[in-house]
């Protein structure tokens, strides 16, 4: 198997098999981003003299070739190739000779594989938030369109007070815009540097770490090499954390839409063909959508401690147990981004019930209203909450005619724009037009 510390010495066989593990596999998809890794280092190489004009231009143009085969789906790692950094070399030293055989001075795999990481990261966080922010502008615009429509609002599961479905579709919105904040600090881990550290010591080759940072559109470095290494599994918790309040989000919001087109509720429905149906109950509608929602992004939330399990006695340095981090964290971007989008599907076609309140098992979601109605006439809270309550008891209470809810973010009042200038503020933070524009100049 060809490898980048290959010596003398074979690996017995089993042994080889269990070190590498799924890492051919998942390494695909980090293939594009070897690439840009390489076409910054060696850039930088040139500018210390390490390699020369001709040399830069040949690898430079072999690895433009390999980024575009990448892209195009025509790249894959050999049965005997050990992984992506290997591959990659080992095409461009087929294709442009010895010059490719220079492109790994000054790094080490491991922090080759740590810009890797960090690139591909990046690129998942951004799909991530396109995809929030999507379901958030649908949830607003739901919000608005559903604004007058009552439903009961529920504590411990009991009937408690009116809410609306301005209100449901609001409260979810809000809740991505703070899941946004974690996003975002985890893109700022994130979009650190790692690039020259090498095995986490550094080189003694005078590298220009400042250079590749902005050429690949890092906002910094991580300073410190030692701690360039130590990030290796604190970055992929912190961007599991983000990840898990996202998918918090999704699931709580899946189990209302599970409890929601119960026909104990009936509050919302589905189209027919969005629904699955009992192999011997012909009248089932099953949310099954939902509740694989609320499934995958439980298993999400699982994350972060799989990971802190995984990482939380290691010491300083590099250790093997960090490449199983990949085997849980890769898969979880893509059901992340499928539920964001099956969500947003979803609720496309949802179907609002109309004048839910009028069922006369929600009369009593008003009496705090009716409380507070006499308070406004000048009664003292306590004792209009007893009046009320005698009235419950001798089956005399009469609901109040409207709800008159107007401070902010309440049913009349649901301050959808403020939430909505809170979120744009935080897609300001992640700073993707410079990154964006660093990676089309590395490929031009």
């Amino acid at each position: 198997m060809s490898k980048l510390w290959q010596k003398e010495t074979e690996t017995e066989r089993s042994v080889e098999k269990f070190t590498v593990g799924n890492d051919r596999e998942l390494d695909n998809q980090l293939a594009a981003f070897d690439v840009l890794g390489s076409l910054a280092h060696t850039r930088m190489l040139e500018s210390i003299g390490l390699l020369d004009k001709n040399d830069l231009d040949q690898v430079q143009a072999g690895l433009k070739v390999i980024f575009k085969e990448i892209q195009e789906g025509k790249f894959s790692i050999e049965a005997d190739v050990e992984d992506v950094h290997s591959q990659v070399e080992l095409l461009l030293t087929r294709r442009v000779g010895d010059a490719g055989k220079k492109i790994h001075s000054g790094r080490s795999r491991n922090d080759q594989v740590l810009v890797d990481l960090k690139l591909f990261f990046r690129s998942e966080i951004q799909e991530i938030v396109k995809n929030t922010e999507s379901l958030f502008d649908q949830l607003i615009d739901q919000s608005e369109e559903h604004k007058n429509k009552l439903l009961p609002g529920y504590t411990h599961l009991q009937i408690a007070m009116p809410s609306s479905f301005g209100l449901w579709f609001g409260a979810y919105a809000e809740s991505l815009a703070d899941d946004m904040e974690m996003m975002l600090a985890a893109w700022k881990v994130c979009n650190k540097n790692p690039l020259g550290s090498a095995a986490g010591y550094g080189s003694s080759f005078p590298l220009n770490r400042t250079m590749t940072t902005e050429l690949l559109g890092f906002d910094s470095l991580n300073y410190n090499v030692v701690y360039a290494q130590m990030g290796r599994g604190k970055t992929e918790r912190i961007l599991a954390q983000a990840m898990s309040s996202v998918a918090a989000t999704l699931a709580k919001l899946a189990m209302d839409a599970c409890l929601f087109i119960n026909q104990n509720f009936a509050f919302i429905s589905f189209p027919d063909e969005l629904t699955t149906g009992s192999s011997i109950m012909p009248h089932k509608k099953n949310p099954d959508v939902f509740e694989l929602i609320r499934a995958r992004c439980n298993k999400i939330q699982a994350l972060p401690n799989e990971i802190a399990l995984m990482t939380t006695n290691l010491p300083s340095g590099y250790h093997r147990d960090l490449q199983l981090l990949k085997e849980n964290l890769f898969p979880a971007f893509k059901s992340l981004n499928e539920c964001l989008e099956m969500t947003a599907f979803m609720l496309q076609s949802i179907r609002i019930k109309e004048d839910i309140l009028k069922d006369e098992k929600y009369a009593y979601l008003f009496s705090v209203d009716a409380v507070n109605e006499e308070v406004l006439n000048g009664v003292p809270f306590r004792e209009a909450y007893k009046n009320v309550g005698a009235a419950i008891a001798k089956g005399e209470f009469k609901a109040p005619a409207s709800v008159k809810h107007t401070h902010e973010g309440s049913i009349g009042n649901l301050c959808n724009e403020q939430i909505s200038a809170s979120f744009k503020a935080v897609m300001t933070g992640f700073n993707f037009e410079k990154v964006d524009k660093a990676v089309s100049a590395l490929i031009a």
